[in-house]
């Protein structure tokens, strides 16, 4: 329900290496998780807002 925040980051990794998904979401902090996986500077980024349409998803008869 209600308005979705999308961010897409693309940072340059300095090598290859698996990077796993944050198991928590809310208060993230992309700073600590570029340093976790220590992750080069971010080189691109799209943020957007989402809402379902009033009506979607209803069964029509």
């Amino acid at each position: 329900m209600g308005i979705h925040r999308i961010v897409f980051v693309l940072f340059r990794q300095l090598g290859r290496q698996t990077v796993y998904a944050p198991g928590w979401r809310q208060n993230f902090n992309t700073r600590d998780f570029a340093e976790l996986y220590n992750l080069g500077s971010p080189v691109a980024a799209v943020y957007f807002n989402s809402q379902r349409e009033s009506g979607f998803g209803r069964r029509r008869r």
